[in-house]
């Protein structure tokens, strides 16, 4: 009898001894498997950044055509009707030098005293128009005559019989020459005529 004691004494010994190799349930690094490794996160994308918008493209300024200009500034007959001329050819001689790219137009008219009456305007593209009238000679004396409005520069001479003023705009110069019996004539019909001149100036751009 004690001998079957003592075998299972020896027996539960044994399997005392056996369960401590196992893992201890208390122990967490041989408790638990090795925990499984989550996906990494997907990449972030950056939207993609727009192109910077295109500064508006400003259309290049509408340059006046020079001639049509000069033109427009030209007195008609209705202008010059209250002198009592006609048309005529031929120029009484003026003193404005104009230069390879100015543009100019010329209206010439007569008188039935064989006196010449011419208006020409000059457009200069490329300067103003009271430069290129500060920068002319003409000769003869200086003459003077009424201040006009809304002219930059103004200025007239006498030559003899012959008589020039010129008034200066913008890129504008009106030119009037009047050749008469005498001096006084001359410069009479131009004083009539100032206002005229200025007025076709003032109504260009």
């Amino acid at each position: 009898m004690r001998h079957r004691q003592a075998i299972a004494l020896a027996a539960v010994a044994l399997v005392g001894l056996t369960g401590c190799d196992g893992p201890d349930p208390n122990n967490l690094e041989t408790y638990y498997d090795d925990p499984v490794p989550t996906s990494a996160p997907p990449p972030v994308t950056e939207a993609p950044v727009s192109p910077a918008k295109a500064a508006p493209v400003t259309p290049p300024p509408v340059v006046p055509d020079a001639g049509r200009l000069a033109e427009q500034a030209l007195l008609s007959d209705a202008d010059v009707a209250g002198e009592g001329v006609q048309p005529g050819s031929g120029e009484a001689s003026g003193c404005l030098a104009d230069g390879p790219s100015a543009a100019s137009r010329t209206a010439t008219w007569r008188y039935p005293t064989g006196s010449v009456l011419s208006h020409r305007v000059v457009a200069f593209p490329d300067r103003s128009a009271a430069q290129a009238v500060a920068e002319n000679e003409c000769p003869g004396k200086p003459v003077t005559v009424p201040g006009q409005p809304g002219v930059e520069r103004q200025q007239a001479w006498c030559e003899g019989k012959t008589c020039t003023v010129l008034l200066a705009r913008g890129s504008l110069v009106s030119e009037l020459t009047v050749s008469a019996s005498t001096e006084a004539r001359a410069v009479d019909a131009a004083k009539r005529l100032l206002p005229a001149m200025a007025a076709k100036l003032a109504a260009q751009p």
